[in-house]
C-alpha cells in the first residue's frame, strides 16, 4: 500500500479524520478537501490519485457537481459518503459512476474493507493484459475500451461489470452473482443498482450492447451474436 493516495472529502473536519486515521492506519496516505472545489484543485494537482472518498452535501460544490467534475477527467474510483440514504440518490450516484456508496452513520471497519477491496480489484485488473469480444476491445492495463476501433469511456464499475461478462461470455449470471463478484460481497444495496449500470452500459456500447442480452427473472448473460451463429 506504500504511497497510495486517498483523497477524503467532507466539510466536516471530524468525520475527514475519522476517516484519514482509519486509512493511515492501514498505510494510505490521505489527502484532505473541505468542499468540492478545494478537492478538484488538489485531484488536478495530484495525478497518482488512487480512489476519492466524497461526501454529498458541502458547501461551494456539493457531491454531485464535483463526482461530474471529476468524471470529465477520469474514471478514478469513487466511494459516495453521504447522510442521505433516499434510494434516489443512490441511483443518481450510480448514474454519475461513482462505485460504492456508503450511508452515515457507519462502521470505519467497513469504509477501509471497501476502499480495500476496490483497490484489490484494480490492482488485479492490472495484471491482466487485453480481451475481446464481437469487436469490443479491452486493454485491462491502461483501462481502456474501444468498440469497432472507437474508443468508449466508461466509469470504474462500469469497466469491472464489462470485464465480468466478456470472461464469462455465454454463461447465464444472476443479479446475485454480479453482485458478489463485480461489487463484491460485502455491497448490502438494491439489485436493481446492476440493472442501473447495465443500461448505462448497453448505452455506452452501442449496437454491441445488444450482446447485454437479460435473462428474465434471473439476471444478464453475456453473448456475441456473431459467434454464436457461427457455431450453428
Amino acid at each position: 500500500m506504500d504511497n497510495i493516495k486517498i483523497l477524503v472529502v467532507d466539510d466536516e473536519s471530524r468525520m475527514r479524520k475519522l476517516v484519514k486515521d482509519f486509512m493511515v492506519k492501514e498505510g494510505y496516505v490521505v489527502l484532505e478537501a473541505g468542499d468540492g472545489e478545494e478537492a478538484l484543485d488538489i485531484f488536478m494537482n495530484n495525478k497518482d490519485i488512487s480512489l476519492i472518498i466524497l461526501d454529498i452535501m458541502m458547501p461551494k460544490m456539493d457531491g454531485w457537481e464535483t463526482c461530474k467534475e471529476i468524471r470529465k477527467y477520469s474514471q478514478v474510483p469513487v466511494i459516495m459518503l453521504t447522510a442521505k440514504s433516499d434510494e434516489r440518490d443512490e441511483l443518481l450516484g450510480f448514474e454519475l459512476g461513482i462505485d460504492e456508496y456508503i450511508t452515515k452513520p457507519f462502521s470505519p471497519k467497513i469504509l477501509v474493507a471497501r476502499v480495500s477491496a476496490i483497490l484489490r480489484r484494480t490492482s488485479d485488473a492490472l495484471l491482466e493484459d487485453q480481451l475481446s469480444a464481437g469487436g469490443i476491445n479491452m486493454d485491462l492495463t491502461a483501462h481502456l475500451v474501444s468498440v469497432d476501433g472507437k474508443s468508449v469511456e466508461l466509469s470504474f464499475k462500469e469497466f469491472e461489470l464489462l470485464q465480468y461478462f466478456i470472461v464469462n461470455k455465454g454463461v447465464a449470471l444472476s443479479r446475485e452473482k454480479i453482485l458478489n463478484n463485480v461489487w463484491n460481497y460485502d455491497y448490502f444495496g438494491d439489485a436493481r443498482t446492476i440493472d442501473t449500470h447495465v443500461k448505462k452500459l448497453r448505452s455506452k456500447l452501442g449496437s454491441k450492447g445488444d450482446y447485454i442480452k437479460t435473462v428474465w427473472g434471473m439476471g444478464y448473460k453475456f453473448e456475441v451474436d456473431d459467434e454464436r451463429l457461427d457455431k450453428d
